[in-house]
Formats: C-alpha cells, sequence, structure tokens
C-alpha cells in the first residue's frame, strides 16, 4: 500500500530543514521553475494547499486564482511563520492523505516538483530519487500526460507508455529529467536535445495546455 501521508511528510521535513536558517535574500530569490514567485511563495503555495484543504476551500482548486491566493494571503508575513504555518496545516491534512488513495498522487506530484523548484533555485538538489518522485511519476503516467498521443519513454525504472495510443515517439530519460521537462521546467532546446526519436517532442508535451517550455534554460 502506497504511503502517501508518509511520503509527504519526507517532502515538508527536507524542505522545511533545507530552508530554516536560510537568509532573507535566499528565500526572496526568484525560483527559476517559477519565475512570478520567489523561494517564500513557494513555501506559501505549500502551506496554503494544506491549510484550503483542511478548511475544504476547494473552490476554483489548482487554478492560478487558487494558487495565488494562498501566495498573497501570506506576501506580508516573516519567513519562519511561512514555514511554521505549513507545518501546522499539514498536521491536519496528512492523517487523510492515505484514505483518499491514488487521486492525492497529484498532491505528492506538486509538492515534489516544487520542492525540486527550491532546490534548483538554492544549487541544492536532492530528493531526486525517492518515493515522492515513484509517486509524482506514476500519477503522472496514470493521469496521461497528452490527450491525443502516447509517448513510449525508456527511464531509469524501465519502459513505459504515457498518454493514449499507440506511441508516436521514444524518449530516453530519467524519470527526472522527464518530469521536470513535462512541467514547463526545461525550455524548447533542452527538449530538443533530449534522446528521442518521431514526432517533435514539445508537440506530445505540450498539447494538453496545462504547462508550457520555460522561456530560458534551466540548469539543475
Amino acid at each position: 500500500m502506497t504511503d502517501y501521508a508518509g511520503t509527504y511528510r519526507e517532502v515538508k521535513v527536507r524542505v522545511t530543514e533545507l530552508l530554516r536558517d536560510r537568509s532573507d535574500a535566499e528565500v526572496d530569490q526568484i525560483v527559476p521553475g517559477t519565475p512570478e514567485w520567489r523561494v517564500r511563495d513557494v513555501v506559501a503555495h505549500l502551506g496554503g494547499v494544506c491549510d484550503d484543504i483542511s478548511n475544504a476551500n476547494l473552490a476554483g482548486v489548482a487554478t492560478n486564482a487558487w494558487t495565488q491566493a494562498q501566495v498573497e494571503k501570506r506576501r506580508d508575513w516573516e519567513f519562519p511563520r511561512v514555514l511554521d504555518d505549513w507545518t501546522e496545516h499539514a498536521r491536519a491534512v496528512e492523517p487523510m492523505l492515505n484514505d483518499i488513495g491514488q487521486p492525492i498522487g497529484q498532491m505528492i506530484f506538486d509538492a515534489w516538483t516544487h520542492e525540486q523548484d527550491i532546490r534548483g533555485a538554492l544549487g541544492e538538489p536532492g530528493g531526486r530519487d525517492s518515493a515522492a518522485l515513484d509517486i509524482a511519476f506514476t500519477w503522472l503516467s496514470e493521469a496521461n500526460v497528452s490527450d491525443g498521443a502516447a509517448l513510449e519513454l525508456v527511464t531509469d525504472a524501465g519502459t513505459f507508455v504515457v498518454g493514449s495510443g499507440a506511441p508516436v515517439r521514444t524518449l530516453r530519460a530519467s524519470r527526472y529529467e522527464f518530469l521536470r521537462a513535462v512541467t514547463g521546467r526545461r525550455s524548447r532546446e533542452q527538449i530538443g536535445a533530449l534522446e528521442c526519436d518521431g514526432r517533435p517532442l514539445d508537440e506530445i508535451l505540450f498539447d494538453n495546455a496545462v504547462f508550457s517550455p520555460a522561456a530560458r534554460d534551466i540548469i539543475e
């Protein structure tokens, strides 16, 4: 049985320990993976998700307006309070996660993605080979990254078909690199440099209009 609660807690602990003693300048820097947010804003979003779930504030869930409201609520807080707020609301949410089951994979996917965004901004790689990566990859694979075409993905953990229909392209990449590319954390140039063949890869990765390629290269 997948331990969604324990995995989410591991992400939270890793990020909290990474950030607890950071300077204002470090937490105020822009995150390349989310260029409209600073490091502290990413944490505000993570805490806001737990806050909204625990208080059943789910109107517009996962929309830009929903997530931006989480950031705005915490914009003027001291950063230690932002971290503590996330910890407090996560305690209320974590006991629910295993009962919800597979659909909560999206929450793990989001948290792991933002952990990597923060690590990329700080130059502190980590958490790449983790239970959260496993859940994030499985959830995204099952959710179908593409509505109109499938991708054969040859990874460090085996070969998978992602999307619907017959595969129109084969990509050889780690699950980490695939997840960073498909969530818009790589530029078109970086995506074009991946080892693959067949139909143009960016047409497959971004035909669902949820994400788009990064405006410039993101080096992590």
